[in-house]
């Protein structure tokens, strides 16, 4: 993938934006000195990129994050260290915000600075198999409010349909004529499809710009 400073990864709640994140912060310390994992989800105290953060350690990759990730306190700000990601233009970030536009509205505080700096892509990942995102139709409502949120358009899909450990190969497949309609709505390109690891190999000469994923273990 060819990265933009800052890529924003954002979607409907469970669409799977964390474990997104974690692999393309993996693949971007390949390429760059200076990489952050920054989670600004200030709605679910629950932070998933904090499940990850030895492996994040390991690769001297950055998490950034609240204080209180993990743990049943729920104070609903951003830390200061977040600011880095807009102010210090040497480090390649990949932020995972909030689902819906209750969680964009935290990435607004930082859209301003982002938008100036003009160095970014904002991904709208995709889950046809979640309740509220089954259509292209209501996909797009979900993406128009977030944009409207953050004051940020989007840049591109990742399409990231899938039942979890029980995703077939065919369940996959059949996501793409939705990844393709949803396309063909917002006028985006389909960046990538994701599978887990173990589905790429039956997947990947039937599925254009396949991404396989290392799926975070759960603390």
């Amino acid at each position: 993938m060819n990265f933009k400073r800052i890529t924003i990864l954002s979607g409907h709640y469970g669409s799977g934006k964390t474990n997104i994140a974690v692999n393309l912060a993996r693949e971007l310390r390949q390429q760059k000195p200076r990489v952050a994992i920054a989670d600004i989800d200030i709605v679910n105290p629950y932070f998933r990129t904090k499940d990850s953060e030895a492996l994040l350690q390991k690769e001297d990759i950055r998490l950034i994050c609240s204080p209180y990730a993990n743990s049943n306190v729920d104070i609903p700000a951003l830390p200061q260290e977040m600011y880095s990601v807009t102010d210090d233009r040497e480090l390649y970030s990949i932020v995972d915000v909030g689902g819906d536009e209750r969680g964009a509205l935290a990435l607004g505080r930082l859209s301003p600075k982002i938008a100036e700096e003009a160095n970014y892509d904002m991904l709208l990942v995709v889950n046809c198999y979640r309740p509220l995102t089954r259509t292209a139709a209501t996909t797009v409502e979900v993406m128009r409010e977030i944009e409207n949120a953050c004051r940020l358009k989007f840049s591109g899909i990742i399409n990231n349909s899938n039942l979890g450990r029980e995703t077939a190969p065919e369940d996959v497949e059949h996501s793409m004529a939705y990844a393709g309609e949803l396309c063909r709505q917002t006028g985006l390109p389909l960046l990538f499809t994701t599978v887990a690891r173990e589905l790429y190999e039956p997947l990947k000469n039937k599925i254009p710009h396949l991404y396989p994923l290392e799926l975070q273990k759960k603390l």
